[in-house]
């Protein structure tokens, strides 16, 4: 019984810290409404388009206002109250997911507005991503930042697990205004979360926003050779291994099953990243991060294989319909992904141990905004590599 305590998940950081457990609880609950909005969204825009090069432009059209926000937000965090910070950007998130709702139930949607509103979406939440993990440090001792990746881990395998399965059915089943509708609800939890923290400003010497503060945070950078090689690892891996665009043609084309196809691919990494995280015990005890994130990604690469492999398969086949999927392929598909993301937030609990450990109080703000334009910007680079032509 011992040894199986000992690889499950460190609870620790929820019972020393109510701060972080509320602040984790809001983030999840907000997470899985934010997802159902992400998978309907591109599901909305495949509809009407019927493209899956619309649907990457999604990703590519917010690309350049998340890297701006990542940036700047960075610098907002190391210079002002990062509780402060975090709260104007969960109410400019969810002023823009109200308003697609609106749009969707008044029928005054367009593939414009979903552009645009999804561009507001992704800066926001760049800002809101790097401010509250440059808060988690100050909230719990540093012996804890390992376990508090993993309870994040679990987090996001909760988000993305739960919100892409649910986004699949809610449209299939009721449309997409109330999907809209839920995540609106949802992120009220972010509030929450938030305004219950004391203020955080950040300890020590502080830079204002601008051209000398973005300055400083690269010469730090530079100097910190561990911290720039996450960012050089995790951008070849995600821009050449994220799938994630092809799944809306992929349940309709290839593997069959259409919306709910596509919840259940999105999810499947996400059960990985689950999995992985509740078995954490010993990975948080593992000492030499920067191996084990070189393994995680090699991890990661072979399991995007497979499910190439899997596609492969499928297109010569090529049996499956939107009403009639393929179950096997489907099934095969799904533990690939489950692979990866399992190996992901394994190299995912190492990188964001590194970052908040190794970096200074008046820099996490900004590392942590570059680091999130790292992670979430190569998706975005290979959506429009991954588009059909």
């Amino acid at each position: 019984m011992s040894a199986t305590r000992g690889h499950l998940i460190d609870l620790t950081p929820l019972r020393r810290s109510p701060a972080f457990a509320r602040m984790w609880i809001g983030s999840t609950l907000t997470g899985i409404g934010g997802q159902l909005t992400i998978v309907t969204v591109m599901l909305h825009v495949f509809s009407l388009t019927h493209s899956t090069f619309a649907v990457s432009m999604i990703a590519v059209a917010g690309l350049v206002p998340m890297i701006l926000a990542g940036l700047y937000g960075g610098m907002l965090a190391d210079a002002f109250d990062r509780r402060l910070v975090a709260l104007i950007a969960a109410t400019v998130t969810f002023a823009s997911t109200a308003l697609l709702a609106a749009l969707t139930w008044t029928g005054m949607e367009t593939i414009w507005w979903l552009y645009a509103l999804s561009m507001i979406n992704s800066a926001a939440n760049s800002v809101g991503m790097a401010t509250r993990t440059a808060i988690v440090p100050r909230l719990i001792p540093r012996d804890q930042l390992a376990a508090a990746s993993a309870l994040n881990g679990v987090a996001f395998g909760l988000t993305v697990m739960a919100g892409p399965a649910l986004a699949g059915i809610l449209v299939a089943l009721t449309g997409y205004g109330w999907t809209y509708s839920i995540d609106v609800v949802l992120m009220l939890s972010m509030f929450l979360g938030l305004w219950t923290l004391p203020a955080l400003r950040p300890e020590g010497e502080t830079v204002r926003p601008g051209l000398e503060s973005l300055k400083d945070g690269w010469r730090f950078l530079r100097r910190a050779g561990n911290i720039r090689m996450q960012y050089i690892l995790d951008i070849v891996a995600m821009t050449f291994g994220q799938p994630l665009v092809l799944f809306p043609a992929l349940g309709t084309v290839i593997l069959g099953g259409g919306a709910v196809t596509t919840g259940l691919l999105t999810a499947a990494v996400a059960v990985g990243t689950f999995g992985s995280s509740l078995l954490s015990g010993r990975v948080v005890q593992y000492r030499w991060h920067g191996r084990g994130i070189a393994r995680a990604v090699e991890a990661y690469g072979a399991a995007i294989a497979l499910f190439g492999l899997v596609l492969l398969i499928g297109a010569l086949t090529g049996s499956a319909t939107e009403r009639s999927p393929s179950i096997p392929l489907i099934v095969a598909a799904c533990v690939a992904l489950a692979l990866s993301g399992a190996s992901d937030n394994v190299s995912s609990i190492y990188r964001n141990t590194m970052m908040q450990a190794a970096v200074p109080d008046t820099m996490r703000g900004r590392l942590q905004g570059v680091f999130i334009i790292v992670v979430a910007g190569g998706p975005r680079v290979g959506a429009l590599r991954g588009r059909s032509r």
